[in-house]
Protein backbone atom coordinates (compact mmCIF):
# COMPACT_ATOMS: atom_id res chain seq x y z
CA UNK A 1 0.00 0.00 0.00
CA UNK A 2 1.47 3.48 -0.83
CA UNK A 3 1.47 5.94 1.07
CA UNK A 4 -0.56 8.06 -1.24
CA UNK A 5 -3.11 5.28 -1.51
CA UNK A 6 -3.40 5.27 2.27
CA UNK A 7 -4.12 8.91 2.58
CA UNK A 8 -6.52 9.18 -0.41
CA UNK A 9 -8.33 6.08 1.33
CA UNK A 10 -8.30 7.39 4.94
CA UNK A 11 -9.76 11.24 3.15
CA UNK A 12 -12.68 8.62 1.70
CA UNK A 13 -13.22 7.07 4.68
CA UNK A 14 -13.72 10.19 6.88
CA UNK A 15 -15.86 12.03 3.88
CA UNK A 16 -18.09 8.22 3.99
CA UNK A 17 -18.41 8.64 7.89
CA UNK A 18 -19.32 12.38 7.90
CA UNK A 19 -22.38 11.90 5.27
CA UNK A 20 -23.53 9.22 7.13
CA UNK A 21 -23.76 11.36 10.17
CA UNK A 22 -25.04 14.00 8.30
CA UNK A 23 -28.06 11.69 6.87
CA UNK A 24 -28.50 10.23 10.02
CA UNK A 25 -28.87 13.79 11.94
CA UNK A 26 -31.11 14.60 9.44
CA UNK A 27 -33.73 12.22 9.34
CA UNK A 28 -33.94 12.33 13.62
CA UNK A 29 -33.95 16.35 13.00
CA UNK A 30 -37.05 15.65 10.56
CA UNK A 31 -38.93 13.02 12.24
CA UNK A 32 -38.60 15.28 15.60
CA UNK A 33 -39.70 18.85 14.05
CA UNK A 34 -42.23 16.51 11.57
CA UNK A 35 -40.58 18.25 8.57
CA UNK A 36 -40.45 15.95 5.62
CA UNK A 37 -37.97 17.94 3.97
CA UNK A 38 -35.62 16.79 6.22
CA UNK A 39 -36.15 13.41 6.50
CA UNK A 40 -36.31 12.94 2.05
CA UNK A 41 -33.05 15.15 2.55
CA UNK A 42 -31.44 11.97 4.73
CA UNK A 43 -32.58 9.81 1.86
CA UNK A 44 -30.60 11.55 -1.07
CA UNK A 45 -27.19 12.16 1.91
CA UNK A 46 -27.62 8.61 2.35
CA UNK A 47 -27.65 8.28 -1.72
CA UNK A 48 -24.41 10.56 -1.90
CA UNK A 49 -23.04 8.49 0.71
CA UNK A 50 -23.18 5.20 -0.99
CA UNK A 51 -21.68 7.26 -4.07
CA UNK A 52 -19.16 7.88 -2.07
CA UNK A 53 -18.54 3.69 -0.50
CA UNK A 54 -18.39 2.94 -3.98
CA UNK A 55 -16.03 5.04 -4.54
CA UNK A 56 -13.95 3.61 -1.37
CA UNK A 57 -14.50 0.10 -3.01
CA UNK A 58 -13.64 1.19 -6.60
CA UNK A 59 -9.98 2.67 -5.22
CA UNK A 60 -9.29 -0.16 -2.85
CA UNK A 61 -9.85 -3.10 -5.97
CA UNK A 62 -7.48 -0.89 -7.55
CA UNK A 63 -4.67 -0.51 -5.34
CA UNK A 64 -5.32 -4.17 -4.38
CA UNK A 65 -5.30 -5.30 -8.21
CA UNK A 66 -8.30 -7.52 -6.52
CA UNK A 67 -11.48 -7.84 -5.00
CA UNK A 68 -11.20 -5.89 -1.82
CA UNK A 69 -12.68 -9.04 0.13
CA UNK A 70 -10.14 -10.86 1.90
CA UNK A 71 -9.88 -9.28 5.10
CA UNK A 72 -12.01 -8.22 7.74
CA UNK A 73 -11.20 -4.40 7.29
CA UNK A 74 -11.60 -4.63 3.34
CA UNK A 75 -15.34 -6.30 4.50
CA UNK A 76 -16.29 -3.47 6.91
CA UNK A 77 -15.28 -1.08 3.78
CA UNK A 78 -17.64 -3.74 1.69
CA UNK A 79 -21.09 -3.86 3.85
CA UNK A 80 -21.93 -0.43 4.15
CA UNK A 81 -21.92 -0.69 0.09
CA UNK A 82 -24.53 -3.73 0.95
CA UNK A 83 -26.20 -1.79 3.19
CA UNK A 84 -26.69 0.94 1.19
CA UNK A 85 -28.06 -1.19 -1.83
CA UNK A 86 -30.37 -2.89 0.18
CA UNK A 87 -31.93 0.46 2.15
CA UNK A 88 -31.83 2.42 -1.47
CA UNK A 89 -33.52 -0.51 -3.11
CA UNK A 90 -36.30 -0.73 -0.38
CA UNK A 91 -36.80 2.73 -0.32
CA UNK A 92 -37.21 2.95 -3.88
CA UNK A 93 -39.96 -0.33 -3.62
CA UNK A 94 -41.64 0.92 -0.55
CA UNK A 95 -40.48 4.09 0.34
CA UNK A 96 -38.60 3.22 3.54
CA UNK A 97 -37.43 6.24 4.99
CA UNK A 98 -37.40 4.82 8.45
CA UNK A 99 -34.47 2.91 7.47
CA UNK A 100 -31.92 5.93 6.68
CA UNK A 101 -30.87 6.18 10.13
CA UNK A 102 -30.22 2.98 11.33
CA UNK A 103 -28.48 2.25 7.57
CA UNK A 104 -25.99 5.14 8.61
CA UNK A 105 -25.70 3.88 12.05
CA UNK A 106 -24.61 0.45 11.67
CA UNK A 107 -22.42 1.75 8.62
CA UNK A 108 -20.83 4.38 10.89
CA UNK A 109 -20.13 1.67 13.43
CA UNK A 110 -18.57 -0.27 10.66
CA UNK A 111 -16.37 1.97 9.27
CA UNK A 112 -15.53 3.86 12.79
CA UNK A 113 -14.50 0.47 13.57
CA UNK A 114 -12.40 -0.42 10.50
CA UNK A 115 -10.72 2.81 10.78
CA UNK A 116 -9.70 2.25 14.53
CA UNK A 117 -7.49 -1.49 12.57
CA UNK A 118 -6.80 -0.45 9.33
CA UNK A 119 -4.92 -2.79 7.22
CA UNK A 120 -0.99 -2.28 7.44
CA UNK A 121 -0.68 -3.37 3.65
CA UNK A 122 -3.15 -5.02 1.30
CA UNK A 123 -2.97 -9.02 1.45
CA UNK A 124 -2.37 -10.79 -1.34
CA UNK A 125 -4.96 -13.62 -2.12
CA UNK A 126 -3.67 -17.69 -1.34
CA UNK A 127 -4.40 -19.82 -4.09
CA UNK A 128 -7.57 -21.48 -3.11
CA UNK A 129 -8.81 -17.82 -3.01
CA UNK A 130 -8.09 -17.10 -6.37
CA UNK A 131 -11.29 -18.27 -8.02
CA UNK A 132 -13.82 -17.26 -10.14
CA UNK A 133 -16.34 -18.08 -7.42
CA UNK A 134 -14.38 -15.98 -5.05
CA UNK A 135 -16.63 -12.22 -5.76
CA UNK A 136 -20.01 -13.69 -6.75
CA UNK A 137 -19.85 -15.94 -3.72
CA UNK A 138 -18.34 -13.11 -1.25
CA UNK A 139 -21.01 -10.66 -2.82
CA UNK A 140 -24.18 -12.85 -2.89
CA UNK A 141 -23.47 -13.35 0.77
CA UNK A 142 -22.74 -9.63 1.74
CA UNK A 143 -26.07 -8.43 0.17
CA UNK A 144 -27.89 -11.42 1.97
CA UNK A 145 -26.51 -10.03 5.38
CA UNK A 146 -27.64 -6.60 4.50
CA UNK A 147 -31.07 -7.40 3.79
CA UNK A 148 -31.18 -9.69 6.50
CA UNK A 149 -29.98 -6.42 8.97
CA UNK A 150 -32.95 -4.76 7.34
CA UNK A 151 -35.40 -7.59 7.81
CA UNK A 152 -34.38 -7.12 11.79
CA UNK A 153 -34.57 -3.70 11.65
CA UNK A 154 -37.94 -3.71 10.45
CA UNK A 155 -38.88 -6.95 13.05
CA UNK A 156 -38.24 -4.44 15.63
CA UNK A 157 -39.90 -2.00 14.16
CA UNK A 158 -42.92 -4.37 14.33
CA UNK A 159 -42.60 -4.95 17.41
CA UNK A 160 -42.44 -1.39 18.83
CA UNK A 161 -45.52 -0.53 16.56
CA UNK A 162 -47.45 -3.44 15.36
CA UNK A 163 -50.23 -0.60 14.32
CA UNK A 164 -48.26 1.67 11.88
CA UNK A 165 -48.98 1.32 8.23
CA UNK A 166 -47.09 2.29 4.94
CA UNK A 167 -49.64 5.32 3.19
CA UNK A 168 -48.18 3.98 0.08
CA UNK A 169 -49.26 0.12 0.11
CA UNK A 170 -51.10 -0.32 3.33
CA UNK A 171 -48.41 -2.69 4.70
CA UNK A 172 -47.51 -3.03 8.24
CA UNK A 173 -43.75 -3.20 9.19
CA UNK A 174 -44.24 -6.83 9.41
CA UNK A 175 -44.68 -7.37 5.86
CA UNK A 176 -41.61 -5.69 4.85
CA UNK A 177 -39.57 -7.52 7.22
CA UNK A 178 -40.91 -11.10 5.89
CA UNK A 179 -40.43 -9.65 2.26
CA UNK A 180 -36.66 -8.68 3.03
CA UNK A 181 -36.30 -11.90 4.91
CA UNK A 182 -37.34 -13.96 1.87
CA UNK A 183 -34.86 -12.48 -0.36
CA UNK A 184 -32.19 -12.33 2.39
CA UNK A 185 -32.85 -16.28 2.50
CA UNK A 186 -32.98 -16.86 -0.79
CA UNK A 187 -29.37 -14.71 -1.75
CA UNK A 188 -28.39 -16.70 1.77
CA UNK A 189 -29.29 -19.69 -0.13
CA UNK A 190 -27.13 -19.28 -3.69
CA UNK A 191 -24.15 -18.05 -1.28
CA UNK A 192 -24.28 -21.12 0.52
CA UNK A 193 -24.48 -23.67 -2.90
CA UNK A 194 -22.03 -21.34 -4.73
CA UNK A 195 -20.08 -21.84 -1.63
CA UNK A 196 -20.05 -25.72 -2.03
CA UNK A 197 -19.18 -25.93 -5.14
CA UNK A 198 -16.05 -23.74 -4.83
CA UNK A 199 -15.06 -25.77 -1.86
CA UNK A 200 -15.34 -29.08 -4.19
CA UNK A 201 -13.49 -27.62 -6.99
CA UNK A 202 -10.82 -25.74 -4.10
CA UNK A 203 -10.68 -28.94 -1.52
CA UNK A 204 -11.95 -31.97 -3.40
CA UNK A 205 -15.38 -31.90 -0.97
CA UNK A 206 -18.64 -29.39 -1.11
CA UNK A 207 -18.62 -29.57 2.89
CA UNK A 208 -15.79 -29.50 5.23
CA UNK A 209 -17.40 -28.87 8.45
CA UNK A 210 -15.33 -25.81 8.79
CA UNK A 211 -16.53 -23.60 12.37
CA UNK A 212 -17.48 -21.19 9.43
CA UNK A 213 -18.94 -23.38 7.66
CA UNK A 214 -21.06 -24.17 10.96
CA UNK A 215 -21.96 -21.51 11.14
CA UNK A 216 -22.82 -20.32 7.94
CA UNK A 217 -25.33 -23.64 8.28
CA UNK A 218 -26.71 -22.32 11.57
CA UNK A 219 -27.50 -19.11 10.12
CA UNK A 220 -28.97 -20.85 7.17
CA UNK A 221 -31.39 -22.99 9.47
CA UNK A 222 -32.66 -20.42 11.80
CA UNK A 223 -33.94 -18.31 9.04
CA UNK A 224 -35.68 -21.29 7.72
CA UNK A 225 -37.15 -21.79 11.21
CA UNK A 226 -38.46 -18.78 10.71
CA UNK A 227 -40.06 -19.19 7.28
CA UNK A 228 -41.50 -22.70 8.46
CA UNK A 229 -43.15 -21.02 11.78
CA UNK A 230 -44.64 -18.17 9.72
CA UNK A 231 -45.48 -20.29 6.49
CA UNK A 232 -46.70 -23.56 7.39
CA UNK A 233 -47.24 -23.29 11.66
CA UNK A 234 -48.81 -19.67 10.85
CA UNK A 235 -47.03 -17.83 13.20
CA UNK A 236 -47.33 -13.84 12.46
CA UNK A 237 -47.13 -10.52 14.75
CA UNK A 238 -44.46 -10.77 17.69
CA UNK A 239 -43.75 -14.06 18.18
CA UNK A 240 -42.66 -14.33 14.80
CA UNK A 241 -41.25 -10.84 14.27
CA UNK A 242 -39.03 -12.18 17.71
CA UNK A 243 -37.60 -14.86 16.03
CA UNK A 244 -36.50 -13.10 13.05
CA UNK A 245 -34.71 -10.59 15.47
CA UNK A 246 -33.07 -13.49 17.03
CA UNK A 247 -32.44 -15.16 13.68
CA UNK A 248 -29.86 -12.07 13.31
CA UNK A 249 -27.75 -12.88 15.85
CA UNK A 250 -26.81 -15.71 14.12
CA UNK A 251 -25.71 -13.53 10.99
CA UNK A 252 -23.57 -11.29 13.84
CA UNK A 253 -21.84 -14.54 15.03
CA UNK A 254 -21.18 -15.67 11.56
CA UNK A 255 -19.78 -12.49 10.53
CA UNK A 256 -17.94 -11.04 13.66
CA UNK A 257 -17.65 -13.61 15.91
CA UNK A 258 -15.91 -16.33 14.19
CA UNK A 259 -12.33 -15.04 15.94
CA UNK A 260 -13.49 -15.64 19.40
CA UNK A 261 -13.62 -19.67 18.43
CA UNK A 262 -10.32 -21.59 19.12
CA UNK A 263 -10.98 -24.02 16.36
CA UNK A 264 -11.62 -21.51 13.66
CA UNK A 265 -7.88 -20.26 14.09
CA UNK A 266 -6.55 -21.19 11.07
CA UNK A 267 -9.42 -21.41 9.25
CA UNK A 268 -9.65 -19.89 5.77
CA UNK A 269 -12.95 -18.49 6.29
CA UNK A 270 -12.28 -16.28 8.87
CA UNK A 271 -11.37 -13.34 8.04
CA UNK A 272 -8.01 -11.85 9.09
CA UNK A 273 -8.18 -9.33 11.10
Amino acid sequence: MTLGHSVREESLLIALVVTHSCALLLYVAGAATRRKALVTASVWIFALAFLVNSAVIVDRWIAAGRAPFKTLYETLLFYPWCVGVATLILFGLHRLRILVPFSSGVCIAGLAYAMAKPDVEIVNLPPALQSAWFVPHVVTYFISYAALFASCVLAVLALVKPDWRSEETGDGFEEFAHRAVMFGFTTLTLGVVMGAVWGKEAWGDYWSWDPKENWALVTWLAYLLYLHIRMVRGWTGRRAMAVCVVSFAAVVFTYLGMSLLPAASDSLHVYQQ
